[in-house]
């Protein structure tokens, strides 16, 4: 069971799909996942916050029109929706395995984090320590950014460090019976036609107005 969730072994499998990733001009499409493994989640988990990542960046450019922020926008709510629902089923993937082993323990005590949610903080961690390291090796960059840097790159480091190892501590406990933890459903409403009161509200307009 150990295994099945490493936190440095995830660490070191998003280090190495950011950095294949940021080589490519286009990044290749995902595959479709293999038979069910966490890596097969954590995969798409890690491309959507790498994506959110880029898009994020576009929408700060200040040349950019209002067309092409509302573009980016969109991008970006159907992306953290992705990333929504790849954290939950993270954490589904992880309550099957643990329930091979009658685990987690009905009566210890909750953990109010998940493992997904850590999991995808390990995630943008990764992707932080990526571009704070391309600042530190800007040729361009003006006096005193390369130490600014670096100074913010230990503590991503000192961060990334301590959360894996809370990762590690709690997975061990819940093992060991000491800790649980259960599915949170994010139940996000902005994308949902049903649930959003500007887009039910435009599409009764939309249906409203079409002429028969």
């Amino acid at each position: 069971m150990n295994a099945i969730l490493s936190a440095v072994n995830i660490q070191e499998f998003f280090d190495q799909a950011t950095l294949e990733w940021h080589r490519q001009d286009v990044a290749p499409a995902l595959s479709a996942p293999a038979p069910p493994t966490l890596e097969a989640l954590l995969l798409p988990l890690h491309r959507a916050n790498f994506d959110l990542w880029h898009e994020e960046d576009k929408a700060r450019d200040p040349a950019a029109t209002d067309a092409q922020i509302a573009t980016v926008k969109r991008t970006i709510d159907k992306l953290n929706q992705q990333r929504n629902d790849l954290v939950e089923q993270c954490d589904r993937f992880l309550l099957e395995a643990l329930a091979q082993q009658q685990l987690p323990q009905p009566d210890a005590p909750l953990h109010s984090e998940t493992p997904g949610l850590i999991l995808d903080r390990l995630s943008i961690l990764s992707l932080k320590l990526y571009h704070t390291q391309e600042q530190i090796d800007r040729a361009d960059a003006p006096a005193g950014h390369h130490q600014r840097n670096q100074q913010r790159l230990t503590i991503l480091q000192t961060q990334r460090q301590d959360l894996a190892g809370c990762l590690e501590a709690l997975w061990t406990a819940i093992l060991r019976g000491q800790r649980r933890f259960q599915l949170y459903r994010q139940l996000k409403m902005y994308n949902d036609p049903t649930l959003n009161p500007v887009l039910y509200t435009a599409q009764k307009s939309a249906s409203g107005n079409t002429t028969r």
